[in-house]
Formats: C-alpha cells, sequence, structure tokens
C-alpha cells in the first residue's frame, strides 16, 4: 500500500499550510478578497481538505472546534491523533495512509461517516464511542477475522459499510456472517441487501446468533444494573452518606484496628461485638437517611433557585427585546427622513434628536440591566440563607446521631476493658483454659499490657469516627462554599461584565451607523 509521493519528504500540518488550505477552500471572487483581507477565523471553519499533502502527522488541528467535515486522505499519516477537540465532526476521511490501529476516536461521538479504506488496519476496536455512526468504509486494509466483525453490532444506527478487498472476503462465508450478525445494514460492499439474501443469511447462522444474542441481553441487563448502581452511588456521594447504610464503617473500623482480632477473642467480647455492631449500624441507616432526605431538600432548592433566576432573565431580555424593537422601527424612519430632508437646520434638528434617542435607549438597557442585577442579588442573597439553614440543619443533625455512636463506642470500651482485666485475673490464677489464641495470651502477660491494648483500640475507633464526621460536615459546607462562589463570581459577575460591554458595543455601532450615513450633497 505504498504511495508514489513516500519518498517526498513529509509536510508538517503548520500554520501556513492551515492558513492556505482554508483561503484556497473559502469563499471566491469578491468575497473571498474580503475573507483573505480581514482573515478567517478557524473557529467558524466547518469543512477543511488536507488531502494530497504528504503529511505524516495530524497535528495543530485544535482551533477547528466548528469542523463538521474533515478530509486527511491520500497522506502517511501512520497514527490517528490530535483529533480530540474537533467534537463536532461528522464526516472523517482518513482513506489512503499507513494506519495500522485505531485509535484517537473516543471523542468524536458525533461521527457519522468514517472512511479508513485503504491502510493497514488488521482488526476493528476502539470505536465503543462512535454511537451514531450511520457509514463506515474500511475495505482494503488487513482484516482477516469473521468474528471479529461481530464487534460492529454495537453500531445500532449503522447501515452502510464497505469492507471489500479485505483478506476475509475470499471466505465463502463472508457475505452471510456480516448480514447475520450486523442486523442493521442496508448495503454491503455498496450493494444493497435484499431480503432472500438478508433470510439465508440468518438461516444459516440462527443457533449463534441467538446464542449471540441471549449473551448480549445477558450483558446489556448486568450494564444497566451496573449503571443503576452507579446512579446510586453517585447520588449518596452528593448526599455524602455512601456507604452509611449498611456495616461499611463498623467494619472498617475494626479492620483498621491491629489489636481487634485479638481481643474479639476474650470471652464474652464477641456478643458484645454484635450488639455494639447491630446499634452502631442502625445509626449509620439513620445518618444515611437523613442525608438523602436533606440531599432532595437542597437539590429542589437549588433547581427552584436556578429556575427563578432563569425566568427573571427571560422577562428582563424580553422588556429589552421591546426596547430594542421600537428603536429600530423610529431608526428606519429617521434615516428614510434624513435622506428627503434639504434644509441644513432640520436635519441638525432631527440628528440631535436621534442622538437623544440613542442615549435614551442606552440609559434604558442599562436600567434593565441594573434592575436585574438588583433583583438577583436579592434572589441570591435568599437563596444563600435557605442553603445555609439546609446545610447547618444537616450537620447538626448529623452531628447529634453520630454522638450516639461516639456513645456506643464508649460503652463497649468500657465493657471491654473491664472483660480484659477480669480474664487477665483468672489468666494469672489458671482458672482459664488451655484454648486462648497466643497472640491473646501475649497481651495477657500484666495489666499495662491489656489496658494499653483496649485504650488503643478505642482510639482507633473513636478516630474513624471522628474523621467520617469531619468528612460529611467539611464536604457540605465546602459544596455550599464553592457553589455560591460560582454563582456569585463566575456566573452573576461575568454575566454583568458582559452584558454591559453587550449594550455598550450595541449603542455604538448605532451610533457610528448615523456617522457613517451618505448624506445628501450640499448638507
Amino acid at each position: 500500500m505504498s504511495r508514489l509521493y513516500d519518498t517526498v519528504e513529509p509536510s508538517v500540518i503548520d500554520e501556513d499550510m492551515l492558513q492556505k488550505a482554508v483561503e484556497d477552500q473559502g469563499p471566491k471572487d469578491e468575497a473571498g478578497r474580503i475573507a483573505k483581507t480581514e482573515g478567517i477565523d478557524f473557529a467558524d471553519v466547518t469543512q477543511l481538505r488536507l488531502d494530497f499533502k504528504n503529511i505524516l502527522k495530524i497535528d495543530n488541528l485544535w482551533q477547528f472546534k466548528s469542523l463538521v467535515k474533515l478530509q486527511l486522505d491520500n497522506n502517511i499519516i501512520e497514527k490517528i491523533e490530535g483529533l480530540d477537540t474537533l467534537v463536532n465532526l461528522v464526516w472523517l476521511d482518513l482513506s489512503f495512509n499507513n494506519i495500522e490501529v485505531i485509535d484517537g476516536l473516543s471523542q468524536l461521538s458525533k461521527l457519522e461517516d468514517l472512511t479508513l479504506y485503504n491502510n493497514r488496519i488488521s482488526s476493528l476496536e476502539n470505536m465503543d464511542s462512535l454511537t451514531g455512526l450511520h457509514v463506515v468504509s474500511i475495505g482494503n486494509n488487513n482484516l482477516s477475522s469473521l468474528e471479529n466483525l461481530i464487534y460492529l453490532r454495537r453500531f445500532k444506527s449503522l447501515q452502510t459499510i464497505n469492507l471489500a478487498g479485505n483478506p476475509f472476503c475470499e471466505d465463502p462465508n463472508y457475505k452471510p456472517f456480516v448480514v447475520a450478525h450486523v442486523p442493521s445494514l442496508v448495503y454491503l460492499d455498496f450493494r444493497l441487501i435484499d431480503g432472500n439474501t438478508r433470510a439465508a443469511a440468518m438461516e444459516q447462522y440462527r443457533y449463534a446468533i441467538e446464542e449471540l444474542v441471549a449473551d448480549e441481553t445477558s450483558a446489556e441487563n448486568k450494564r444497566l444494573e451496573q449503571e443503576a448502581k452507579d446512579t446510586e452511588f453517585s447520588t449518596q456521594k452528593e448526599a455524602y452518606v455512601e456507604n452509611l447504610n449498611g456495616p461499611y464503617l463498623f467494619d472498617t473500623m475494626f479492620e483498621e484496628d491491629p489489636d481487634a482480632s485479638k481481643l474479639a477473642a476474650l470471652p464474652g467480647v464477641d456478643e458484645l461485638l454484635l450488639t455494639y455492631k447491630d446499634k452502631m449500624v442502625g445509626i449509620c441507616k439513620q445518618v444515611f437517611e437523613v442525608g438523602l432526605k436533606e440531599h432532595a431538600r437542597r437539590k429542589k432548592e437549588v433547581d427552584e433557585f436556578y429556575s427563578c433566576v432563569h425566568d427573571a432573565k427571560r422577562e428582563n431580555k424580553a422588556m429589552a427585546i421591546k426596547k430594542i424593537d421600537e428603536f429600530k422601527k423610529y431608526k428606519k424612519k429617521v434615516f428614510e427622513e434624513i435622506h428627503m430632508i434639504t434644509d441644513p437646520k432640520m436635519l441638525d434638528t432631527l440628528l440631535s434628536e436621534y442622538t437623544e434617542e440613542t442615549t435614551k435607549l442606552w440609559d434604558t438597557l442599562m436600567g434593565l440591566e441594573l434592575q436585574l442585577v438588583d433583583q438577583l442579588e436579592d434572589t441570591i442573597k435568599e437563596f444563600e440563607r435557605n442553603l445555609a439553614d439546609m446545610v447547618a440543619g444537616f450537620v447538626e443533625s448529623v452531628q447529634g446521631l453520630i454522638s450516639q455512636i461516639r456513645d456506643f463506642e464508649n460503652a463497649h470500651h468500657e465493657k471491654q476493658l473491664e472483660i480484659a482485666i477480669i480474664t487477665l485475673e483468672k489468666y494469672v490464677k489458671n482458672e482459664l483454659d488451655d484454648e486462648l489464641p497466643e497472640d491473646l495470651r501475649l497481651l495477657l502477660v500484666d495489666k499495662d499490657t491489656i489496658t494499653n491494648a483496649v485504650s488503643a483500640s478505642h482510639d482507633t475507633h473513636m478516630l474513624k469516627i471522628d474523621n467520617r464526621e469531619d468528612d460529611i460536615i467539611q464536604r457540605a459546607n465546602g459544596w455550599l462554599g464553592a457553589l455560591m462562589e460560582t454563582i456569585h463570581q463566575e456566573e452573576e459577575v461575568t454575566r454583568n461584565r458582559n452584558r454591559v460591554k453587550e449594550i455598550n458595543n450595541f449603542v455604538d455601532n448605532i451610533r457610528e451607523e448615523v456617522d457613517n450615513l451618505d448624506l445628501p450633497s450640499g448638507l
């Protein structure tokens, strides 16, 4: 698959190549001259041809964010790369290159037509995110395994595919295999798949397809189940109570305690642990339920806030548009009168009046913006108070519940310490049987050793409890602070600055229009 121009030195996609390509493919005649003089913003370009350029590496296309169609065919490209920012790409041609692996397409979720004809590709892979593919051309490559074609079943919109010229096309079962395994296909190798061909293919591979469908259904059910679990867990994290609907905190508390298993062998501690676990899990579930309930309340408050803000902006914008429309009608009338006036004094009077009306329009638009700023400021303040109260109430509830867990831990510690001392006394008097584990015997050498072990275990548990409480409180307060910072600075301040700039630019353009008028001669 060599190219006649492979001996020519590879080209680099640089600014000059891109500028020339854009100009050559842009508007022609007078429009083209103006575009060339004023410059064409790469971000506005929707189609780009870089074919027959002897390009080795795809690079420097990040500015073409609006690109819909890209031709890179008939080059010497070896690797698909540098396309991640072209998220609006619908049509991509990489035919007649030296590509060996399909890769680097994961961000192109809008892609519908992909051409990889005449390359060196040996496997269909790494296209999972291209769910909207309609057309794929990958003929004249090195595809040899019919089983690899099963990969195409995931593209439910795929209607046309060209595979001609690949090694597996020599297999007599090639066509029925493709037709049976990719049921969405309408055209294969540029030919319409007729009903008889489809029926025969489905019959030939009936049992294989039934088994495949069963496996796919099972896999899809598992995926949906996992997706539901992930969504649920994500909600729990947003509520700051993940893993608190069961024994997770209790279990990890003891897993991270190096002496827990030793102390658990003390006579009677096993029953003590069961009681402790049951009580602690009960409180954890209460924290979990409170967390989800309060998260739902906060979410509702946030949704209502943004809905209120949206309504206020929409109403304010409608009033501004009404004023602008009224002014445009006035401007049209004034401009018509200007070209009919022959008296210089009347013209001056009309222009003065127009200037005054322009200033009034600026005052009106700025007044509407100031009105919106005041309205949103009051709304934001009320929202912040409500949300702060919600977070404070949530934190207070969590602290009250977790204090109960601390009480359970203190009670467990006291009872365990009591059991440990009694066990030590019996051990010293040889009143215990010989079935005590060796690692527990090492703690029963004296009172200090066993009491230190029990105290260290207690400290580990309390630290774990404290850390979880701190984590919930910090995340809740952190979320509130970050949200309000975003609303105040990134959203409202930025919106206001942009709106003021927009108004000034609009009014300046109106003033320039009248300044640039071609007034009647002699005036």
